[in-house]
């Protein structure tokens, strides 16, 4: 299966993805194209280094969204990609790339959908929330995405304990290594392998 990867920062996720083509779980898939929102995002340095197409495109540059919206949808397909994976994207797509690929979308999220999710909720901050609400458990979620932030059909999720010494950017650092690292490569292992039907928003994996 080829996908394409759309980041908008470090790209930590993006070379977890990497690493599984290689070594891991995914050694049958090919990123054809990283799509970043940002031409500083390191993400960008880390598909050179590995051979892989990328591109930078902002809504900045075009002269509205719609126009945004087609170039993404257009530069997606042109790639032959079959799958889009939002690895520390944090723009909302629009209606025109979603609609196209359908249930074909799917995001990380470093909180435990629905807690400390939705518009803002990016980066450290869900962090910082989970912390300051004194939740007890917390973790990354990888969903499918429709046109409203977070609110796609859950796929995986996985959860650490909140130990009394954390801060935000130590709990950070321990979900991205022990959840978003594991869970977001699994989850394009199960639709590649087609164990994944959704019904009435719900996800459900054969």
């Amino acid at each position: 299966m080829k996908i394409a990867v759309f980041v908008s920062g470090g790209g930590t996720n993006l070379q977890a993805i990497i690493d599984n083509t290689k070594t891991g779980i995914l050694k049958d898939i090919e990123i054809v194209l990283v799509v970043s929102s940002s031409p500083d995002a390191y993400a960008l340095e880390r598909a050179a280094d590995n051979g892989i197409k990328s591109a930078v495109i902002r809504s900045k540059d075009y002269p509205s969204k719609d126009d945004w919206d087609q170039a993404m949808t257009d530069a997606v397909k042109e790639s032959g990609a079959e799958l889009i994976v939002l690895a520390g994207y944090l723009s909302l797509l629009g209606s025109k790339i979603v609609s196209a690929f359908s249930n074909r979308i799917i995001n990380i999220h470093p909180s435990l959908i629905p807690s400390f999710c939705g518009p803002g909720m990016y980066g450290i901050k869900p962090h910082v929330a989970a912390l300051a609400r004194g939740v007890k458990v917390s973790g990354a979620t990888v969903h499918f995405v429709n046109e409203n932030y977070d609110s796609g059909p859950i796929l995986l999720q996985k959860s650490v304990d909140i130990l009394p010494d954390d801060t935000p950017e130590i709990l950070q650092k321990r979900i991205m290594e022990e959840c978003e690292w594991q869970i977001l490569p699994k989850a394009i292992r199960l639709i590649a392998d087609g164990r994944v039907e959704i019904n009435n928003n719900i996800a459900y994996i054969r």
